[in-house]
């Protein structure tokens, strides 16, 4: 169902809109927790190893899809606030073909350089076969994961942040059932973790496009709809290219710590990969409900509502600060249960660093909630240049600092690289929320010109 997002008590529809995108994103990471859940329960230590370190490269591709999602998501959102459907329409078409040719050209991109990837992290020797096996498999479900990620995308620019949510909901359960299905009764090993993935992600893609189709017919459009427009394109690509660098960089910047890690031997590379997994768990939904805040900003803007903007600001750290009190709480007070969750009979070094990763990231989180809420409404104006800004101030002290504390305290040093990077990343952040707000909140936005 669609949602107009600039009507209501901000808090109000932040909170209805958002709820079900954290449910999503909760599901989502649920593909990542169940691999990793199966390979260290059922496999053993170097699986766990091997699907942990194969993950921080996928989080190139995931940045990518991730791109193609937030540059849709924001220019149909600001299009449906104007009313512009005919336009709307040919921004989703544009953005499907484009995405697909990028699709097709990271997959040959992917498998030709998936040894090189492996060894620039200092794969240990023990896990490399896994490891490529995992990354060979995730590269053949690229299409999967790229189209699900647009129809999202414009589920949220359409305010329905339902229907998403049912679909993961349900391929997320399966997942976990085929995981160990395949693991543990046919004893594929990794490769039944990977096949599991594909499998049912490429049915909720198929699925979630269908009723993406289905429900862009019963929008009423006057006109001949054009396929596709370099002008929209364009548009598109002002808010697509700097989100997937930021997502880009982030993972090349976690692949460099990850090669950091990896240099801390095989039982560090364990512990990290299964607090590494819950730390993402919380950054993504975070992330997912700054997503949502671009939405609703997007829409506000698109409909020369500006001073919600500010109201929303605050309902949306109420809102992540609401959902940081029990995350915090239970991370603090359960970490050795939920990281001896992942691993079967761990070493005492597995199990000792994954706790101290949470112990010292978990505080945090009210920290990088609010920078996230703060970057989605940069993102949803259109200020990309401020949103980069802080992103890659962030980005730059983690990898600079891991790789220096790592050489005066071992892997507590690289722990110690996260919050440091998150505390300075959202002063900066907040300050370009509160100078763009101000400047813009008397203005009607010019952006929305016709693209046919």
């Amino acid at each position: 169902m669609n949602q107009d997002l600039t009507n209501g008590k901000p808090e109000t529809v932040l909170w209805k809109f958002c709820l079900p995108l954290f449910g999503s994103i909760i599901f989502q990471q649920l593909y990542n927790i169940a691999d990793s859940l199966v390979a260290g329960k059922f496999i053993g230590e170097h699986a766990l190893a091997a699907v942990g370190n194969s993950y921080e490269i996928t989080l190139i591709f995931i940045a990518f899809a991730f791109g193609c999602n937030i540059g849709c998501s924001v220019i149909v959102s600001q299009l449906f606030g104007a009313k512009k459907y005919r336009d709307m329409k040919t921004s989703i078409s544009t953005t499907l073909i484009s995405s697909g040719i990028l699709c097709a050209l990271l997959m040959i991109a992917g498998i030709l350089s998936c040894n090189l990837l492996l060894n620039l992290i200092h794969t240990p020797s023990e896990i490399f076969n896994d490891s490529k096996l995992y990354l060979d498999i995730y590269i053949l479900g690229l299409p999967f994961l790229f189209f699900y990620n647009i129809a999202t995308g414009i589920f949220s620019a359409l305010g329905d942040s339902k229907t998403p949510f049912l679909f993961l909901a349900v391929s997320s359960t399966s997942n976990i059932l085929v995981d160990v299905l395949f693991v543990a009764n046919f004893h594929m090993g990794v490769a039944g973790v990977a096949w599991a993935t594909f499998l049912c992600q490429g049915i909720s893609c198929l699925l979630a496009m269908l009723v993406v189709f289905k429900r862009l017919s019963s929008i009423p459009t006057e006109g001949k709809i054009t396929i596709y427009s370099v002008k929209a394109l364009q548009k598109i690509a002002v808010i697509a290219i700097p989100s997937i660098l930021q997502q880009g960089f982030i993972s090349i910047g976690n692949i460099v710590i990850q090669s950091v890690i990896n240099d801390c031997g095989v039982g560090v590379t364990a512990g990290y990969s299964a607090a590494v997994k819950l730390n993402n768990l919380v950054i993504t939904s975070f992330t997912t409900l700054g997503n949502g805040m671009s939405n609703y900003t997007a829409q506000n803007m698109g409909a020369g509502i500006i001073s919600r903007v500010k109201s929303g600001f605050y309902a949306g750290i109420k809102m992540v600060w609401l959902l940081c009190i029990p995350i915090v709480t239970l991370y603090l007070f359960a970490a050795k249960l939920l990281v001896g969750f992942f691993i079967n009979s761990p070493s005492d070094l597995a199990l000792t660093s994954g706790i101290q990763f949470l112990y010292i990231a978990a505080p945090f989180y009210f920290i990088i909630s609010v920078k996230l809420v703060a970057d989605g409404i940069l993102r949803g104006a259109g200020l990309m240049r401020d949103f980069m800004i802080s992103t890659f101030t962030d980005l730059i002290l983690r990898v600079a600092l891991a790789q220096i504390l790592a050489a005066q305290a071992g892997y507590l040093g690289i722990w110690c690289a996260w919050p440091i990077g998150w505390t300075i990343g959202m002063i900066l952040s907040v300050c370009f929320y509160w100078k763009n707000i101000h400047k813009h909140e008397n203005k009607i936005p010019t952006h929305l010109q016709t693209l046919n």
